[in-house]
């Protein structure tokens, strides 16, 4: 008989030590301490800010560039595949007319929220900002210049931008608009449904590209405690904290506002449509803790897509549909709940009376204007339009400028946060959304497994397990 080997048993972490969950719970914790550290250190004798300042702000915008770049790959072959997978679905209309009319009520709510909430907080009337810091912005929006942006420019809806310094340095940006990129990939995508056979060889090209892109994107979401870290550092160190003195009220009212939404209205639509209120901000959590500290509804885009499909059971070939849609026309946070509040500010700052019809217009503007945010950083352009539209002064915009960052963070996170909610209620209204998957147990696995395909939009679909 052989004897026993005495080989020491390796200990292994216990998985929520190793947990996706809890790596970012780290990364926010740990963002804290260094922003804190950050801001605690004096800055460089050139008046710049000081090292660590710089490293975590030039790594917090690395990883959000690193995801911004999967965008445009992403939404025009996801696109273009849902397009050509959904022709495959009886009720494919039904469910694009069904995802709009909830963009619309959702929208409707959330600025009914805020507009109750700027009358009852009054932080125009509670605030003590001086009025020389009323400024015009650098751009404003329109209902014309949203209507003619929809036109694409280009293939790829790039745009360059070249900048002159004082010292005659040049330095050239590109960007893209995402509204023009949906135009031109949904133009694609009914225009190799028409060309029928011949196109087939395309569209393979295009599933077998998607699958690429998503597999590298996997890779760039697996930094995302790193990511959290370097921006939510950059947060504590850089943003303007001490502006709350002076429009604290304003704050309070805009917060009070999301978390009205956030932990009201949608707990409220989940439930009412049978399904678990703790399953789907488990799920929707990796995206909506990007979206706060990255403050981009496009840099998130990936990762809310790949959430919507792979924790909350979508099916892909409605969530690449929908989901893009929503990061440039759902606003919850920037659209709706955050201009209404400001325009009421901007009108009691002033001493201008609203009247009904002005409470009115704005609902209007909020239901149909948010595309005109395209998911870009910030919402001035959806505040100029509503200010514009009733005839409030445009410079009203740079009294709110000061608390912009500490603002916007809550605002992304809800628009996010329903961008991935509407989906998930339309795909259960319509009868095709997992919810094995949406109601199996992660173990702190941000995703089902890699090699899972994501289900087929069929009512009778095989349970896919996390």
């Amino acid at each position: 008989m052989s004897a026993p080997s005495s080989a020491p048993t390796r200990r292994s972490l216990p998985s929520w030590a190793t947990s996706f969950g809890t790596q970012i719970v780290i990364g926010l914790v740990a963002g804290v301490l260094i922003g804190l550290l950050a801001r605690a250190m004096p800055t460089a004798a050139d008046g710049n800010p000081n090292w660590l300042v710089g490293t975590i702000t030039t790594i917090g915008s690395s990883y959000v560039a690193l995801l911004t770049v999967a965008v445009i790959p992403l939404v025009f072959t996801a696109i273009v595949s849902s397009i050509a997978n959904l022709r495959q679905v009886a009720n494919a209309a039904r469910l694009a007319a069904q995802t709009l009319l909830w963009f619309a009520i959702t929208a409707f709510v959330a600025v009914v929220i805020g507009i109750v909430v700027g009358l009852i907080v009054q932080p125009g009337a509670n605030t003590t900002v001086d009025a020389g810091a009323a400024a015009a912005p650098k751009s404003s929006g329109s209902w014309w210049a949203f209507l003619t942006g929809l036109v694409p420019q280009n293939f790829l809806a790039l745009g360059a931008k070249t900048t002159v310094t004082d010292a005659g340095a040049a330095t050239t940006s590109l960007s893209f608009n995402v509204l023009q990129l949906l135009v031109i990939a949904i133009a694609i995508g009914i225009a190799a449904l028409k060309v029928g056979e011949k196109a087939k060889p395309f569209l393979d090209f295009n599933a077998a590209l998607l699958a690429i892109v998503q597999k590298v994107l996997w890779w760039i979401i697996r930094l995302a405690p790193i990511g959290t870290a370097a921006l939510i550092a950059k947060a504590v160190a850089t943003y303007g904290w001490d502006a709350l003195g002076q429009l604290g009220w304003f704050t309070v009212a805009v917060y009070v506002g999301l978390a009205l939404v956030f932990f009201v209205v949608y707990p409220v639509l989940i439930r009412v449509h049978g399904l678990s209120v703790r399953r789907f901000f488990s799920g929707v959590w990796p995206a909506t803790q990007l979206a706060f500290v990255s403050r981009s509804s496009i840099g998130t885009l990936p990762l809310t897509e790949r959430v919507t499909e792979r924790n909350l059971g979508v099916p892909r070939e409605y969530a690449s549909f929908a989901v893009p849609l929503g990061a440039t026309t759902k606003m919850d946070g920037c659209a709706a709940i955050y201009p209404a509040i400001a325009a009421i500010f901007v009108a009691q700052f002033y001493g201008l009376d609203l009247t009904l019809t002005d409470y009115l217009l704005i609902a209007v503007v909020a239901v149909i204007g948010s595309a005109a945010t395209a998911g870009t950083t910030g919402a001035t352009v959806m505040l100029t339009l509503t200010l514009s539209t009733l005839g409030l002064p445009l410079a009203g915009v740079g009294l709110l400028l000061a608390v912009e960052p500490i603002v916007d963070m809550g605002r992304t996170a809800v628009n996010v946060t329903g961008q991935a909610l509407v989906p998930t209620v339309v795909a259960k209204r319509e009868g095709i959304l997992d919810e094995d998957l949406y109601n199996a147990e992660r173990n702190g696995d941000p995703f089902a497994d890699e090699d899972t395909e994501s289900p087929a939009p069929s009512t009778e679909r095989e349970s896919v397990h996390a």
